[in-house]
């Protein structure tokens, strides 16, 4: 039996590591080996911690536990969660996830008996890497690229981080893409990140005209960029966009620029252009209109929806 304790923003990351040890398990009986809990209570959470596998080989348990930093337990609950680790059968592994909100700054307090519990394990905490840190960045992206058979340049790997920032998951999506596209060939360019990539100069033009209730050359700008993407990767990445708007809408009067940057994934110098962009948009239509977007992106992956590009342009200029 091995005990984990994966913490921190990068969900990414964290995600990784959870695949790495669900491919160790058989896969003709995965719906009985691995299984996901949120948050148990007490006593429950003690049962699972007791769980006996069946005879189908290793099995791995998530559990994702960040209420319990929010609450306190008592010495003899922690004795007895420790008691339970201990005694757990040796072909069950479990992983203890605190995935922390994104941006927001936030860590786990370590003076709690919980958190010092967890640390004896395997503990590991992933951190987003901070958009500044492009040395960092890069060496992941190579490291990336290179588990999927493909090299970006080096004026590659500054356009992927100025378009995208340090959203590891997002990055992760366009080398898939850049593969696809450079085939049968492995070096990536910046020539192609500049076509294959949905960038923020991208969105600018279609949200500029979208929130000056420009709606014929907005519609226009939407359809130039159906022609190259699917409507879910638009509306994923516009998603993303519309986050970091709305921040820096709402906090850019009374932030400098490295503040936002941390707070939005975004160079320093993206932030600024993205701010002198936004100056005459309306907060509450940024709002407005991830409110939509949000609707529409779990009716369509829901499978309530099946004209998905007539859907998502109704979210946008309804």
């Amino acid at each position: 039996m091995a005990v984990y304790f994966f913490y921190g923003e990068e969900d990414y990351n964290i995600e990784q590591e959870i695949i790495k040890l669900k491919n160790g398990l058989d896969k003709n009986f995965l719906e009985m080996s691995f299984k996901t809990y949120n948050n148990p209570k007490f006593a429950d959470l003690v049962a699972i911690l007791r769980t006996q596998p069946m005879m189908f080989g290793k099995m791995l348990i998530i559990i994702n536990c960040l209420d319990y930093f929010s609450k306190t337990f008592e010495d003899k609950e922690i004795k007895e969660i420790e008691k339970a680790l201990e005694d757990n059968n040796e072909n069950l592994d479990i992983v203890f996830v605190a995935q922390l909100p994104r941006g927001e700054g936030k860590k786990l307090d370590s003076r709690k008996k919980f958190f010092k519990l967890l640390a004896k394990q395997n503990s590991k905490e992933f951190s987003t890497i901070p958009v500044y840190k492009t040395a960092d960045l890069e060496s992941w992206i190579i490291k990336q690229a290179k588990s999927k058979g493909i090299r970006p340049d080096k004026e590659a790997l500054t356009s992927l981080i100025s378009q995208i920032g340090n959203n590891l998951r997002q990055i992760d999506r366009e080398l898939d893409k850049l593969k696809l596209y450079a085939y049968p060939n492995e070096i990536i360019t910046s020539s192609m990140v500049r076509e294959i990539c949905i960038s923020n100069e991208d969105l600018f033009a279609f949200s500029d005209f979208l929130m000056e209730n420009k709606k014929d050359k907005a519609l226009l700008e939407y359809r130039k960029l159906l022609d190259t993407h699917y409507p879910l990767e638009i509306l994923s990445t516009l998603q993303t966009m519309l986050r970091r708007w709305i921040i820096l809408k709402a906090k850019g009067k009374t932030n400098n620029a490295l503040e936002l940057s941390r707070l939005t994934g975004m160079h320093e110098y993206v932030v600024k252009l993205n701010l002198q962009k936004l100056k005459n948009t309306n907060l509450k239509d940024l709002v407005k209109l991830k409110e939509n977007l949000t609707e529409t992106e779990y009716k369509i992956k829901s499978g309530q929806i099946f004209d998905i590009e007539s859907e998502v342009e109704n979210a946008l200029f309804r």
